[in-house]
């Protein structure tokens, strides 16, 4: 089957890790080469997207789109994970934090906010994972980032509990999120629960699970869960590439294509029988087009 390729949306569910969710992935499925993007933390459940084959080669362009979680998240108690798996670190009072002022605290953390990821995560730091550091009892320094929350939407309040949707850019920690905004209210905050909702075009609804995918690999018909390869791209400009064209982004060469003032940089490519050829790509203001990732493949979905 090594010459399947496209992306699978996967439901990983809580208690294992995304890696264990590939290897089962790789095993069904009979593909060598297996990627995911997005790891999902072991406790947290939802979308993760699956590249099988060269859809490996598209997967990074799926790491710039959009998120969307919802959280269950505790007042009054943190933890050094700032989630359930945690060991507590404190307890607090609650009383004091009323709708409104959750209301009103939530405000504060829309838009381009900076956080600190947690010392426990997959960040690498000089070529070792801050988990690892940390339970290791190695202190690092830990950069802030810059990410942006383009929807937070209170779902459910029920002191000392909270529900929240949250609509992310790339690099967002919930948790981060869980922790500053318990900070905020003076009580403190952990993650209880996490699932992703949405991963760019990938839906919860619509993902599988190990068993449905185990059920499919029997017949066969797993294939027939695979997006195309494109699948990633298609809120990108797209272009139809003449024999002559063709030919020559498949040599590496440019081309010259559209309005030099276009804003966008980067294209996908297609032939005139409709399959898809690859990326283009290009500086802002030139019409020169260059390839920069070009697929020959065989039995793509």
């Amino acid at each position: 089957m090594s010459d399947i390729h496209g992306i699978l949306n996967m439901y990983k569910p809580p208690g294992i890790t995304s890696f264990q969710v590939v290897a089962k992935v790789r095993r069904l499925t009979g593909t060598k080469r297996v990627g995911h993007a997005g790891t999902l933390d072991q406790q947290a459940c939802g979308v993760l997207p699956i590249a099988l084959g060269q859809a490996n080669r598209v997967i990074e362009y799926l790491h710039g789109e959009s998120k969307v979680y919802r959280a269950q998240i505790e007042l009054g108690l943190t933890t050094d994970t700032y989630d359930s798996v945690g060991q507590i670190v404190s307890k607090s009072d609650v009383s004091s934090v009323t709708l409104e002022r959750l209301r009103e605290t939530l405000e504060n953390f829309k838009g381009l906010i900076w956080q600190v990821p947690p010392a426990y995560s997959a960040i690498r730091y000089q070529g070792r994972r801050l988990h690892e550091l940390t339970r290791a009892g190695i202190q690092v320094p830990i950069a802030p980032r810059q990410v942006n929350i383009y929807r937070l939407e209170l779902l459910g309040w029920d002191s000392p509990f909270f529900e929240l949707e949250v609509e992310c850019s790339k690099g967002t920690y919930i948790r981060s999120l869980t922790q500053d905004i318990g900070q905020a209210l003076g009580c403190g905050a952990y993650m209880k629960a996490l699932s992703r909702e949405r991963y760019g075009p990938f839906f919860k609804d619509g993902s599988v699970s190990l068993d449905e995918l185990e059920l499919s690999c029997r017949d066969g018909a797993w294939v027939d869960l695979l997006y195309p390869l494109d699948e990633v791209l298609l809120s990108w400009q797209a272009v139809i590439l003449g024999e002559g064209k063709e030919k020559a982004v498949r040599q590496g060469q440019q081309i010259g294509w559209g309005d030099p003032n276009t804003s966008a940089n980067k294209c996908r490519a297609y032939n005139t029988n409709g399959y898809f050829v690859g990326v283009l790509k290009n500086e802002i203001g030139d019409s020169r087009w260059i390839p920069e990732k070009i697929f020959n493949l065989t039995l793509s979905l």
